[in-house]
């Protein structure tokens, strides 16, 4: 059997092997149309993404394949008032600059190039994916290609987007590692976009605070861009996630870094430019984040800066907030309070509750930390630290991952 004019027998082991063994046939249909779509269709594709919500991601493949009229597609989409209504001319277009495109040996390698670097494709609604990007509608990814790790991508719900120049300023890259190491301390995950100035130092910050960090490509994610940040991106997938829309094999473009922005935006429960010109690149991010309503923010520089001139405009003339720090920053997008343990019981003693407390303040809900490492930070012996760690996980208060303890929100 064929799919989409490959051999099942080809196309199920490389889907198998980047989505799950677990995966029913439909399961894999579906996802191999997405990673196909991935490189069909140029990121934020409006026609693409209103297909394949409408009929499906096989379907609308089909009808690519198959190359249906726009008359015939236009009937099995269906009418209705919204923002995704399709003209039969923009469905003529569409199909025009798809059809190019279509030969099904692109998909075939992008897979196969995938599951040498160890990529993982994730599709809306599944673990790790960052539901902040539906908010994009039509216009949001079909399908995304992740190298990392799935619960740093998912932790994006209590994220924030630090961007700004590419040739940053000694101020720019200062402030910029003080708000990412402040904003780590406060449980937040950091996202940029790993291009040069302050998003590598948003980034490198995040690291060496022992935190979370989601980089944001515009190319595939088996080739890093820009060069220069081959290792800092390879330390992100260690520990953090390497993203991207496009599929492995995908060249970065000048398009392709506009779109991306508007995923960091996304992605991220508010967006900080902390330093920018007049026409820096960043400010295309903050436009994304204003559009979908979520909070913006602008760190000031000296007024004879040209380097901050385009945080000024954001604060002048797009109503941005003026941030200084990181505890500003973080007024942006609050992480709700939460009791992190339930009251200690009178059995366990004022010794015990002291442990506990220390335990948990030595804890971080990102950053897995082993009970050697807890021990050092608490000041509390390494059997101490074991005892309470059992007691918090038994409570809900605590868990164990492959490199350690976190600490849990409850």
């Amino acid at each position: 059997m064929t799919m989409y004019g490959i051999k099942e027998s080809v196309v199920s082991p490389l889907v198998r092997q980047l989505a799950g063994e677990h995966l029913s046939r439909d399961e894999i249909i579906d996802r191999f149309a997405r990673a196909t779509w991935t490189g069909i269709a140029e990121p934020g594709d409006r026609v693409a993404g209103a297909l394949v919500q409408r009929l499906g991601a096989g379907p609308a493949l089909t009808s690519v394949v198959q190359r249906w009229s726009a008359e015939r597609i236009a009937d099995a989409t269906g009418g209705g008032e919204s923002e995704d209504d399709l003209t039969l001319a923009d469905l003529a277009a569409a199909q025009e600059r798809w059809q190019p495109r279509l030969g099904p040996s692109a998909a075939i390698t992008a897979l196969r190039q995938a599951a040498r670097f160890g990529v993982q494709l994730l599709i809306p609604g599944e673990p790790g994916w960052p539901s902040g990007v539906d908010d994009l509608s039509v216009h949001g990814p079909i399908a995304l290609w992740l190298r990392g790790n799935r619960e740093t991508l998912s932790s994006t719900s209590t994220s924030i987007a630090l961007v700004g120049a590419r040739a940053a300023t000694g101020y720019g890259e200062h402030i910029t590692m003080e708000a990412s190491a402040g904003l780590i301390d406060r449980g937040y995950t950091i996202v940029s976009g790993a291009a040069y100035g302050i998003d590598g130092m948003a980034h490198r910050a995040a690291l060496a605070s022992s935190g979370q960090t989601v980089a944001f490509l515009a190319g595939g994610v088996d080739r890093f861009y820009p060069s220069g940040h081959d290792g800092l991106l390879t330390r992100i997938v260690e520990v953090g996630a390497v993203v991207s829309e496009l599929p492995c094999g995908s060249p970065p473009t000048k398009w392709r870094f506009l779109q991306r922005n508007r995923l960091i935006a996304a992605a991220s429960q508010a967006t900080v430019v902390l330093e920018a010109g007049w026409r820096s690149g960043s400010l295309n991010t903050a436009g994304h984040a204003a559009a979908l309503g979520r909070p913006l923010g602008a760190v000031p520089g000296p007024v004879t800066s040209a380097a901050s001139a385009g945080c000024h405009r954001l604060i002048r003339d797009f109503d941005a907030v003026c941030v200084t720090n990181a505890d500003e920053m973080a007024e942006l997008a609050p992480i709700e309070s939460r009791s992190l343990m339930a009251a200690p019981t009178p059995e366990h003693g004022a010794s015990a509750t002291s442990h506990v407390t220390r335990v948990v303040d030595a804890l971080s809900t990102r950053s897995p930390r082993t009970t050697g490492d807890i021990a050092a930070r608490s000041g509390l012996a390494v059997s101490q630290v074991q005892s309470v760690l059992g007691r918090l996980e038994l409570e809900g208060a605590a868990a164990t991952r492959e490199r350690g303890w976190i600490l849990r929100r409850t």
